[in-house]
Parts: C-alpha cells; structure tokens; sequence
C-alpha cells in the first residue's frame, strides 16, 4: 500500500488540495499499477512562520 507525504506553505484553497491528491493517486497508480483503493495521500499544511527560506521564516517575506 504505497503511502505518500505531501507537506505545503498553508493557504491553498480545499479544491487544490483535493485536485493535489487526485493527481498524485492517479500518477502513482498508473506508474505502480496499484489499485488507487490502496493509495494513501496525506497532506500536511506547514503554517508560514514554520517554514523557513534564506533564513528567515516566509511569514517575513
């Protein structure tokens, strides 16, 4: 059962987050050949002032 972690910057609209987890079940079923009934997509929001770049947090950018 292939189990994929997907982590992104907060603030994308449900229906991208939906269009995310269609497309990487869709991708990982046709290149595994796995029944998309045992794929597992987890996606976890990071908030801004938890995610760094360039040293500093992106909420400052």
């Amino acid at each position: 059962m292939p189990i994929i972690n997907v982590q992104l910057i907060e603030g994308r609209p449900p229906e991208k987050i939906g269009e995310v987890i269609e497309n990487i079940t869709n991708t990982v079923s046709e290149t595994l050949d796995a029944p998309k009934e045992n794929i597992r997509v987890i996606v976890t929001e990071i908030p801004k002032t938890h995610w760094g770049k360039e040293g500093k947090p992106v909420s400052e950018r």
